[in-house]
């Protein structure tokens, strides 16, 4: 009898948990409450270090796909049992028998207009990082009148590490995000002047530290360590920045046509209560343990991955979904029999697979 994983999120965790668990044999059903696959990557325009588009990151993940039943629209309104017999009833009314599930829900970007003092949904020309995206996507960065910008401002740690609105973490790819789409921007609008305004430059990742420092020698991207206590909208348009400058101390003002909010990811915890799942401080999902454990969560047999436990690049969200699947067929090995096996020999099947695909990308 073959064996069933339930996968709720189709983001780049969920589709490379897919894609690894069919090679390992399974049935996949892949629930995403969207109309399609792929999450926020699906949409964006090219992602750091090397601007490899969104989509093709998306469609590279779907090839794998081969054989995946894929619910769209659709979410899950309950689970009942326990491993290895879960019962999943989904928003369409759709009972799915489960013998693992995993968690890959993704998080929700920060929701600026809680920062009033930066405009957002005030000014029409205060926009996030999401909305910049779009505009460099179309190649058509613009103010809300249509004019060309001379000078963008990026704003870093919008609703990250931020006590007033209790997000004390570091929401991990905002700086490299906003040195991504500063090249981009240069690019499209050489003479357009860009300051980027820090608390400070986190670029941690390969290639990330090379890119931070091209972005200032090859394209002229300008850096202040600041804090931008306020914003302030001008007769024409343009938004009066009011920064201190926190090496010097002083005050300064800075008047921009575009200003950028670079918004954190934040915790989607929606399914804590139908999954009986924990959430940390920070409101994402808790895993069983953060050092050794860190795909399964309290709950034997649900697992997490991806950015449902916490702020990840898009890589650490495709390994991290991998290290899910390869977790999962760990458990189901020795929890349940598939086609006859025994537990100890579906476990040196699944070792062996394992093996195989270790060289896969």
């Amino acid at each position: 009898m073959s064996q069933t994983v339930v996968i709720i999120g189709g983001g780049v965790a969920g589709l490379s948990a897919a894609g690894r668990l069919r090679d390992f044999g399974y049935d996949v059903v892949l629930i995403e409450k969207e109309s399609q696959v792929g999450g926020y990557v699906k949409n964006w325009y090219k992602v750091f270090p090397d601007f490899t588009p969104g989509s093709e990151i998306v469609d590279r993940l779907k090839q794998d796909l081969r054989g995946t039943e894929i619910l769209t629209d659709c979410s899950v309104e309950k689970i009942e049992g326990a491993a290895p017999n879960f019962r999943v009833t989904t928003s369409t009314g759709k009972e799915i028998a489960a013998n693992a599930i995993l968690v890959a829900t993704g998080f929700r970007h920060f929701d600026a207009t809680f920062k009033e003092e930066y405009g957002y949904g005030l000014y029409d020309n205060t926009i996030t990082s999401i909305d910049f995206d779009a505009m460099l996507k179309q190649k058509q960065v613009r103010t809300a009148a249509g004019k060309i910008p001379k000078k963008v401002a990026m704003v870093h740690c919008v609703g990250s590490r931020d006590q007033q609105v209790n997000n004390n973490y570091c929401s991990r790819v905002c700086c490299t995000n906003s040195v991504k789409v500063s090249i981009g921007l240069k690019e499209l609008l050489p003479d357009c002047e860009v300051f980027s305004l820090y608390m400070d430059i986190r670029v941690f990742g390969r290639g990330y530290e090379e890119l931070y420092r091209s972005s200032q020698e090859e394209y002229g991207v300008q850096f202040i360590r600041g804090r931008l206590s306020e914003a302030s909208e001008q007769n024409n348009g343009s938004l009066l920045l009011r920064v201190e400058d926190t090496l010097t101390s002083r005050p300064m003002r800075l008047t921009v046509d575009l200003l950028v909010l670079m918004v954190g990811m934040c915790g989607n915890s929606e399914l804590s209560e139908v999954a009986g799942l924990k959430t940390g401080v920070d409101r994402f999902y808790e895993t069983a343990h953060q050092q050794y454990s860190n795909n399964a969560s309290h709950r034997p047999g649900i697992f997490l991955a991806g950015t449902a436990t916490g702020p990840k690049a898009i890589v650490e969200s495709i390994t991290d979904g991998r290290s899910a699947a390869a977790d999962i067929a760990g458990f189901l090995a020795t929890s349940a029999p598939m086609n006859g096996m025994n537990g100890s020999s579906q476990g040196r099947f699944a070792a062996m697979e394992l093996s195989n695909l270790g060289g896969r990308t």
